[in-house]
């Protein structure tokens, strides 16, 4: 058995991680896409008439027309190439890219499952590129291979409730002689990892007979949680839902407008007040217009909250009061969006949420940016609240329901075509 001492300072570690502060979600998105489009524009111009001035001059010194026209083009090709060039990879990360890029309504030629697969790329060699270097080339399977197996998966976040239950579903299969050499250790350990997952992977079903179905979105500051709520409209327009957005984040500069943004990119309302203003009151107000309107979804957002503080904790219950007072079934889904970078420190916000505000579903975001992507095991062994969705990429696609089939076969980089 793993040595306590040892399995202790992993998780003093873990812990110690977990009480860093989460960043305060950067209040520049708007301003920067703004900025970006205004010299992108200005920059064009600029080029153009520095262009066509130097074709101009060339023109006339050589005493060729032809000059003046070479100049024109040449200034205006490469001041307008130079310039969108530029822009383009300025606003890479702008919610107005992913909002209206073509190419990302459109599937990817790897599908989602080569997407998934690369973007568990980190996760995966921490936890099962690094078993596999345990487990392959042992000739037998043993009480020592369980230690550093355990080792491996507590290092991996996978956390210590989960590392415990599948190491003791290993023990049983060992004891029972299912376990004779590396190839069935490693289907055995893909088995209890699923088992972990399986109870959590129960896609968000919208139910359009009581509208509005309302889903409201809380979280820390930082995690995606804006960016996520605009790739939800979009899928749920996708498939054919009417859907209205409320800007209850009314704390965060520019967060409002960031809301709108995405709003107004994807010809989707949004119901907003001044910044300052009641979130309550707000998204009371939305639910009151989605109503009279018909809407099928409202997707509510949240002012970014730590979850070590109280009176913020205690605004979130208020919000959940007044939608009650409308509707007892209301909200239809609380969904936690939670940052995978941030390891152990997930779960300890997860568990604050839930303790505040009974949580109904999570999502688990930049998994792509992340080599701590078995806090997912953490989370679904500690609190069993369903996985909703999983974010791998930058793409209107790259968030999508979770998988717990595909999420193990992607860690474990399989090849098989899986793509939905």
């Amino acid at each position: 058995m793993f040595g306590f001492g040892k399995k202790k300072r992993v998780q003093e570690e873990q812990d110690a991680e977990a009480a860093v502060a989460i960043a305060p979600e950067p209040a520049v998105d708007l301003a920067a896409d703004s900025a970006v489009d205004s010299v992108g524009d200005s920059g064009v111009d600029s080029d153009v008439d520095s262009g066509v001035d130097s074709g101009v001059d060339s023109g006339v010194d050589s005493g060729v027309d032809s000059g003046v026209d070479s100049g024109v083009d040449s200034g205006v090709d490469s001041g307008v190439d130079a310039n969108v060039e530029s822009q383009a990879n300025e606003q890479a990360q702008a919610p107005s890219d992913l909002a209206v890029e073509e190419q990302s309504e459109e599937p990817s030629k790897r599908g989602f499952f080569g997407r998934l697969r690369d973007g568990l790329s980190r996760t995966r060699s921490k936890l099962s590129d690094d078993l596999g270097a345990v487990v392959l080339g042992r000739k037998e399977v043993d009480a020592s291979l369980l230690e550093e197996v355990e080792t491996q998966l507590l290092t991996a976040d996978v956390g210590l409730e989960a590392t415990d239950a599948i190491i003791d579903g290993l023990r049983a299969r060992l004891g029972r002689k299912q376990l004779a050499d590396a190839d069935q250790f490693m289907a055995a350990l893909r088995e209890e990892l699923r088992a972990i997952l399986a109870p959590c992977d129960k896609p968000l079903v919208i139910d359009t007979s009581k509208k509005p179905f309302v889903i409201l979105m809380v979280g820390v500051n930082g995690v995606g949680k804006t960016t996520t709520i605009g790739k939800l409209a979009k899928r749920y327009q996708g498939e054919g839902h009417s859907v209205m957005l409320a800007a209850g984040d009314t704390f965060r500069a520019a967060a409002v407008e960031q809301l709108q943004v995405w709003g107004e990119r994807n010809a989707v309302p949004v119901v907003a007040q001044d910044t300052g203003s009641d979130s309550a009151s707000v998204i009371f107000d939305a639910y009151q217009s989605a109503k009279a309107k018909g809407v099928d979804i409202l997707i509510a957002d949240t002012a970014g909250r730590l979850h070590t503080k109280d009176n913020l904790m205690t605004e979130l219950e208020k919000i959940a009061r007044v939608l009650k007072k409308q509707d007892p079934r209301l909200p239809d889904e609380i969904l936690l969006v939670l940052d995978s970078t941030t390891g152990q420190n997930a779960l300890a916000q997860a568990d604050s949420f839930h303790k505040s505000t009974t949580l109904t579903g999570l999502a688990l975001t930049k998994l792509d940016g992340s080599a701590k992507g078995g806090v997912a095991f953490a989370l679904a062994k500690r609190l069993g609240i369903p996985l909703r969705f999983i974010g791998v990429g930058e793409e209107i696609d790259d968030l999508r329901p979770f998988n717990a089939h595909d999420f193990v076969a992607a860690l474990f980089g399989d090849k098989e075509n899986r793509d939905s």
